[in-house]
């Protein structure tokens, strides 16, 4: 095929003649016709590729609306920026979460996989797919800063409160002449060891023998329901995808050509659609994109 590719050539708008693509107009005024545009300028997420949003402009320039452009797949901020920068770094497998609206006490999402506690909150697979729940919550913005939305991590999901308790009684046994500072090596990483004494309010010199029922019961409960408070979403420059983009309504699915301009097309995170992380948002770009090269 005889294909021309034009480098550092940045596109200022679609050229539309009576409902009907005619080409494209450069910002240096250079007018190139064609009988067909495709427009795949990716979403607003990664800017460094080179998806600045420009292609959002554009389009809503020959009349297709825009729906609102938020950050998903994304890192999450959380109110309690001390204990997540004493957390830092630590990797967990096999946890599971849950995303809590206190307000209604409403279950809003609930994973089971790896996360990583970050300086400003927490990320990982099963936090950045939390996010694209989060983002399409009713008024989240305003619930964050009311402190409504909670995480709640259980770093042992595979036990039962019963049998994580018998697991940490049989540990107590084999050390308890030990304080109790030094006795959870076996069940915590070692960097998680001390929030979690923290948060159990037990002294951590105490004898791991003079350890109350009570006492280890609440450990069980804080391993199985540590709870974070939500702040904010990261920003849409380290988001792995856009939300938001050219309203589907406007485009036909069959064909990816515009409902509103002849011979224009749409492909790729330009549109308002989007999935979890695992491939999903690759297979919509290449899926759209054959389509809208194929017609």
């Amino acid at each position: 095929m005889n294909v021309n590719i034009k480098y550092k050539t940045k596109v200022k708008e679609i050229i539309v003649e009576n409902g009907n693509v005619k080409g494209i107009e450069t910002e240096k005024n250079e007018k190139i016709y064609a009988d067909k545009v495709i427009l795949a300028t990716g979403g607003k997420s990664y800017p460094l590729t080179g998806s600045t949003g420009d292609g959002y402009e554009i389009a809503k320039k020959v009349g297709h609306t825009i729906t609102k452009i938020k950050p998903s797949l994304v890192p999450i901020e959380t109110y309690n920026k001390e204990q997540c920068e004493q957390l830092q770094g630590i990797s967990l497998k096999n946890i599971s979460i849950k995303l809590i609206d206190k307000e209604n006490s409403k279950q809003i999402y609930e994973n089971f996989g790896e996360m990583i506690f970050t300086h400003f909150g927490v990320s990982g697979p099963i936090i950045l797919s939390s996010s694209a729940h989060l983002v399409r919550y009713e008024n989240i913005e305003e619930k964050f800063r009311n402190k409504n939305i909670v995480l709640i991590i259980d770093f042992k999901p595979a036990l039962s409160e019963e049998k994580l308790e018998a697991r940490i009684l049989r540990d107590f046994e084999q050390c308890k002449n030990k304080q109790f500072k030094n006795s959870l090596d076996k069940l915590l990483p070692q960097k998680l060891i001390d929030t979690i004494i923290q948060k159990s309010a037990i002294n951590p010199e105490k004898k791991v023998n003079e350890i109350t029922k009570l006492e280890r019961k609440n450990l069980v409960k804080i391993l199985k329901n540590f709870e974070i408070e939500i702040k904010k979403f990261r920003t849409i420059d380290e988001a792995i995808i856009t939300s938001g983009g050219i309203s589907i309504k406007e485009i036909n699915p069959k064909t990816m050509e515009s409902k509103i301009v002849k011979g224009l097309y749409f492909a790729g995170e330009i549109i308002d659609v989007d999935a979890y992380t695992g491939g999903f948002n690759l297979q919509i770009a290449y899926s759209t994109g054959y389509v809208a090269g194929s017609n």
